[in-house]
């Protein structure tokens, strides 16, 4: 069976219930994956539904579109952890990677590890507005960042993980920080691809289906 600790079991839309987040997260602790990734807004009820388990709480910042300011960034940053979340999932600004101006990607993702003030971080990328060049340069910014994980997709865009870049990502980052594959991930076989091209964290919303079929 997969590694239940490679899974963020996920539940982003923006449609999600008390009921859900709930469910979402008796499912979590029922198949011990390593955290529930969620909206802010449902960080307390998280916390408060996987208190006594091992099951972290992770949020997303800047989601989905990445395009707010580096201020309004770092005060949500601030405000997850301190209503309790334990890993922080930022958007990059894509535009700003698409003129190709990695410093500015660099310094916003500095302003988000402070603000993260120790908790895991993780930058979505967003593969697929994203040349490979400009995935390469990103990737490089967030490393010279000091964060912990690079991560593919919001599960937004055009497109979610592909085995290529996830391969890229790792061959780009090294052995030593994280690479998440998230998007469009439904099946066993398709975290088995994930895991092989250098992924070692899945988000996914479909993390039972895959441990199930897997068995």
């Amino acid at each position: 069976m997969l590694d239940s600790k490679l899974f963020d079991h996920t539940l982003l839309k923006a449609f999600a219930t008390k009921e859900e987040i709930l469910s979402l997260c008796e499912e979590a602790k029922k198949y011990n994956t390593k955290s529930v990734c969620v909206n802010p807004y449902w960080i307390p009820t998280a916390r408060e539904a996987l208190k006594g388990s091992d099951v972290l709480v992770c949020t997303v910042i800047g989601f989905p579109l990445g395009a707010n300011t580096v201020e309004t960034k770092v005060f949500e940053t601030k405000d997850a952890v301190a209503k309790g979340a334990q890993e922080c999932d930022i958007v990059i600004n894509i535009g700003e990677a698409k003129a190709h101006n990695y410093q500015y990607i660099e310094n916003e993702l500095r302003e988000f590890v402070k603000a993260a003030n120790g908790v895991l971080t993780k930058v979505i990328i967003e593969t697929c507005y994203l040349t490979d060049e400009e995935k390469v340069n990103v990737c490089k910014a967030a490393k010279a960042a000091g964060c912990s994980f690079v991560k593919t997709s919001t599960g937004f865009g055009t497109y979610g993980a592909k085995v290529e870049d996830v391969k890229l990502m790792r061959e780009t980052v090294g052995k030593d920080m994280g690479v998440k594959a998230s998007g469009g991930i439904h099946h066993a076989a398709d975290v088995e691809a994930m895991v092989k091209a250098g992924a070692n964290r899945i988000g996914c919303s479909a993390s039972v289906q895959c441990m199930e079929e897997s068995k």
